[in-house]
């Protein structure tokens, strides 16, 4: 019997679509934590140059693109290709007790950092309580 689809071959396609290859990975490996008043996140990017990183925000949606070129010129034999290499991209969706627009960015060792301070209006504050300042009740005990 002929088949016109192979349903292992869609779900082999599908997998690395979604987990990505070790050729392409579907995603960057992430750490986010509260540190005081800001929002860090952490991207591994090893071997990317800072140039070619894009990191833009748009409504709640933080996108941080990067490209890794290959080393590798056209007429030389690869022995093995196990590095990553190509475009990554990693989306971040931000809550709305994030100032988007105070993100600051920076790259040492590999690590993209971002730190996204919590805006003013999602920082706990104290509320104080009116009186009439001539009434006065007293509590018995």
């Amino acid at each position: 019997m002929l088949m016109r689809t192979d349903p292992f071959r869609e779900f082999d396609r599908l997998a690395q679509q979604v987990l990505g290859t070790t050729a392409r990975p579907a995603a960057m490996p992430m750490d986010a934590w509260r540190d005081g008043d800001d929002f860090v996140v952490a991207l591994d990017l090893p071997g990317v140059s800072v140039d070619s990183v894009d990191i833009d925000v748009e409504r709640n949606v933080l996108t941080v693109k990067a490209e890794r070129p290959d080393p590798v010129k056209e007429d030389t034999e690869l022995i093995a290709s196990e590095r990553p290499r190509g475009v990554f991209s990693r989306q971040i969706i931000l809550g709305d007790a994030l100032d988007t627009d105070g993100v600051k960015a920076s790259y040492d060792a590999g690590v993209l950092t971002l730190r996204i301070p919590i805006a003013e209006t999602a920082k706990p504050r104290r509320i104080e309580i009116e009186t009439p300042a001539n009434q006065r009740q007293e509590i018995s005990a």
